[in-house]
Parts: structure tokens; sequence; C-alpha cells
């Protein structure tokens, strides 16, 4: 410790020159150098410390304003990006309800379609039934007419005699002339 004040206490050893000197009590002039160093710090500092401040004040109120700004074209361009969402979504919202009217709209003409082509076809069919039925009947009726008619013709070859026969064809010579004359 007697290396680091030895070069300290050599000061006092100078010899004084008139009424300056070194005054080698650290304690006495301690609080004097501070007073002063002080006093003119805040003399000349007291400006420049000023302008420091009131400048770093005049960019954080700056700073603040620009923020507001931003902050404030933020907000609007939330907003209008809020409404675009929900415009979107009201736009999404119709398409959706469009698409489920949409479905349901062709859901209900393929059943209708699908109802009207079954009742066309059951329709033909009973057609194909009735026109069936009616060829059958046609074809049973010529049949029993074809038979009936051999019958009668056979009744009658087998019951005519020639006299009967020729009496049969003058009678109805006579009522073809009669109706001949009728019609003239």
């Amino acid at each position: 410790m007697k290396n680091v004040t030895d070069p300290f206490l050599s000061l006092g050893y100078w010899p004084s020159a008139g009424s300056f000197g070194f005054n080698t009590d650290i304690l006495a002039t301690n609080p004097i150098n501070l007073s002063v160093v002080l006093g003119v710090l805040i003399f000349f500092g007291k400006g420049v410390l000023s302008d420091l401040l009131d400048n770093r004040k005049q960019r954080i109120l700056k700073t603040i304003r620009n923020s507001e700004e931003l902050r404030g074209g933020a907000l609007e361009q939330l907003e209008k990006a809020r409404a675009r969402l929900r415009k979107v979504e009201m736009e999404a919202d119709q398409f959706r309800v469009n698409g489920y009217s949409e479905i349901e709209r062709e859901k209900l003409n393929l059943l209708n379609s699908t109802s009207k082509t079954l009742e066309q076809l059951e329709n033909y069919k009973n057609e194909t039934i009735h026109f069936e039925q009616q060829r059958v009947i046609n074809q049973v009726r010529q049949r029993v007419f074809q038979q009936a008619l051999q019958g009668a013709l056979g009744t009658l070859n087998s019951c005519l005699n020639n006299e009967l026969h020729l009496r049969t064809i003058s009678t109805n010579i006579g009522m073809f002339g009669t109706m001949k004359e009728i019609t003239d």
C-alpha cells in the first residue's frame, strides 16, 4: 500500500513558491475542489444539458406523434380489413345458402323428373298391356268368328238343298233390288 501512496506524498515535499502551493491534505481540499468543479459544470453545462434534454424531449414527442399517427392509420386499415372480412363472410354465407338451396332445388328437380319418368314408364306399360289384350281379344274374336262362320257354312251346306238355296238367293236379290230403288 505504501507504493500506491508514495507519488501523492512526494507532491507534499515540493518547495512552496510564495502564496501558491499544493495542499496535501486531501480531506480539506476535496470538498472545495468538488464544489468549484460542480459550480463550473452547473454554470456552463446548464445550457448544454437543457438543450440536450429539450432535443431529447422533442424527439420523444415527435416519436409519440408519429406512433399515434401510425396507430391511427393501422386502426383505420384494421377497420377496413374487418369490413372486408365481414363482406366476404356474408358473401360466403350467401354462396353457402344459395349452394344449399341450389342443391335442394336440383334434388327436387331430379326427384320430380324421376317420378315423371316412372309414371311415363308405368303408362307405357299399361298401354302395352292394354294393346296386347286388345290384340289377343281381336285374335280370339277372329278365330271365334271363323269357327262360327265355318260352323254356319257347314250347317247351311248340310241343311240346304238346291231348292232352298235358289229361294234364298232370289229373296236376297229382291231385297237388294228394293234397297237399290230406295236409294235411287
